[in-house]
């Protein structure tokens, strides 16, 4: 309800607002789901899907606002609010920045931007909070971006536009994301729409709790600081108009493995490094986007013990971009390692993932979404719950999502 009435006021407020060089968008997403049968993620399950646990509902499950204002011909400031019906019904501010570019009559241009961001990984999440206009579900790389990364502090873009191409660069100092990678260390990947807000706290898996002698639920925040180091972020891309474009991105949080937060429920830190890959063309109506991502994450919480996991993802995207109606295809592969392979029980997992949506868009202000998600996953923390390691599951959803 409160999401409702959220959406509601910013749909009245909207005309106004653009008239005061206000821009305000947003949108209202509601769907039937046929659960996947494994309990998922999201309650402490070790699921891949974000409805899991079999059964089928319909709901109201997220909400977005987004708002810009151009202060000056140089200065815009943006923050996106999201809602999320997750069991802990909550609104939380995905990201707050402020942007100087300054207007530039020649092919190079500048830009530095401050505040909380998500760092430029994407090129499939590009819609208001963090979603696609594709599919409903993230690949499993934007989906763990979205959750765990968030980048607080600066970050400058140089670029040179040419008559057929531009060519940029990013450079970013970063903080207050040292928990970051230990979702893909304690649960591994997952293909879902789920975003983490500033100050949000995520859930581990029940059985990772267990293990570890915690309480259950466990959740922690990912959106901290505890060694006051700054991280970095560094990248190029190329873009070609009618070629299409390809970006490179290296992302270090450069936490200190051994550190920790305050209090009676201290959360560790994570040295979280990896390397993005991502292109994107188009061969008449067909858009094609893909992108690869391979890292590390790693924590020493005391001189007697230390673990790194590896990470690995990649996916492929096909979709048909005329006219109302839009089908996309989309390929999957992931995997974690954790090493060294001396320790007794390490958590290895390995899978793929098949995503089937169909988007019907008959109104600008209107979009219909049926989605086929089909997981094929092996994860040997599920023998900890007596489940079998390999795991099938599918889940199908029918989203309507209004924008305004």
């Amino acid at each position: 309800m409160r999401c409702t009435i959220a959406i509601a006021a910013c749909v009245v407020l909207a005309p106004t607002a653009r008239a005061a060089d206000l821009d305000v968008h947003g949108y209202l997403d509601c769907r039937l789901v046929a659960h996947a049968g494994e309990r998922s993620y999201a309650n402490g399950g070790l699921g891949k899907t974000r409805f899991g646990g079999d059964g089928s509902d319909a709901t109201c499950v997220q909400a977005a606002i987004a708002a810009s204002v151009v202060l000056t011909p140089a200065l815009v400031a943006r923050a996106d609010l999201q809602y999320q019906a997750t069991g802990r019904d909550e609104f939380a501010l995905l990201d707050a920045w402020l942007r100087y570019r300054p207007v530039s009559t020649t092919p190079l241009r500048w830009s530095v931007k401050l505040g909380a961001f998500f760092p430029p990984v994407s090129l499939e999440n590009d819609a208001i909070g963090w979603t696609s206009p594709w599919t409903l579900d993230s690949s499993a790389i934007n989906a763990w971006v979205g959750e765990e990364l968030r980048s607080i502090g600066a970050e400058g873009t140089l670029e040179w536009r040419g008559e057929r191409s531009t060519v940029s660069g990013v450079f970013a100092l970063v903080r207050s994301n040292d928990p970051a990678g230990e979702l893909l260390a304690a649960r591994g990947w997952s293909i879902s729409d789920l975003v983490s807000g500033l100050g949000s706290r995520v859930r581990e898996p029940d059985a990772y709790a267990v293990d570890n002698d915690e309480p259950v639920p466990l959740r922690f925040n990912p959106f901290l600081e505890n060694d006051g180091r700054l991280g970095w972020y560094a990248g190029a891309s190329w873009e070609a108009r009618g070629v299409g474009a390809i970006s490179l991105l290296r992302y270090d949080n450069e936490a200190d493995p051994a550190s920790r937060s305050r209090g009676a429920s201290p959360v560790l830190s994570w040295h979280t490094d990896f390397w993005s890959l991502g292109a994107q063309s188009r061969i008449g109506d067909v858009v094609l986007l893909g992108q690869a991502m391979s890292g590390s994450t790693a924590i020493a919480p005391s001189p007697f013990f230390s673990t790194t996991t590896d990470f690995r993802a990649a996916y492929l995207l096909a979709g048909w971009d005329r006219g109302a109606w839009r089908p996309a295809l989309r390929i999957d592969a992931f995997s974690t390692d954790q090493l060294p392979r001396s320790i007794d029980g390490r958590v290895r997992e390995h899978g793929t993932a098949l995503t089937l949506a169909l988007n019907w868009r008959p109104r600008e202000w209107l979009r219909v979404t049926g989605e086929a998600l089909h997981v094929r996953s092996w994860r040997n923390q599920r023998e900890l719950e007596g489940l079998p390691a390999q795991r099938d599951d599918t889940q199908l959803q029918l989203g309507v999502r209004v924008v305004f």
